[in-house]
């Protein structure tokens, strides 16, 4: 579930709120791939850790174990919702860096078949070709005639109007 940017500024501080802004729409394309790489690393860091707090607080919650310390009061709800946000940049950061991966890919492959095309074009020598000789022997000449295509609804009505034709002939008969 998409969450909106006002909502996500609501939920983080001013550092982590910078560093999710650059993973929207129109910012993330002027990020460099190393800046993308380290910036994952760093989303990853705060998604582990705010699923981790999740987890120790559902846990109190349930009686199953120790107050993790006075400085986390609440509920189990906001650690998963900052979790979520997070979550969600590591997936634009992941898909921005697979897109531009991609694209280097394709480039690269352009560039390769280019090259084998311009090696492969130079081992050709474009001689002209030598026309009409004398003494080839004959040469069949192409006709101007149209060729005549009967079509399948033709074919099968001429079948069709013979048994009709023959059905008559035999309800005469009998």
């Amino acid at each position: 579930m998409s969450v909106p940017c006002k909502f996500e500024r609501s939920l983080l501080d001013h550092d982590e709120y910078e560093t999710i802004r650059l993973t929207h729409h129109p910012a993330i394309y002027d990020v460099e791939p190393t800046d993308l790489a380290d910036m994952r690393s760093r989303l990853r860091k705060m998604r582990d850790k705010e699923r981790t707090l999740g987890r120790q607080k559902r846990r109190e919650t349930r009686g199953k174990g120790q107050a993790r310390g006075a400085n986390f009061p609440g509920t189990a709800d906001r650690p998963l919702q900052r979790k979520q946000v997070f979550a969600a940049a590591l997936k634009r950061v992941n898909s921005e860096l697979r897109r531009l991966h991609n694209l280097a890919a394709r480039t690269d492959n352009v560039e390769a078949a280019r090259k084998a095309l311009a090696l492969r074009s130079a081992s050709f020598v474009p001689y002209p070709s030598a026309g009409s000789t004398a003494n080839e022997g004959m040469v069949p000449r192409l006709s101007t005639r149209r060729r005549k295509i009967v079509t399948g609804a033709r074919i099968g009505r001429v079948s069709q109007a013979t048994k009709v034709a023959q059905a008559i002939r035999d309800a005469r008969g009998a």
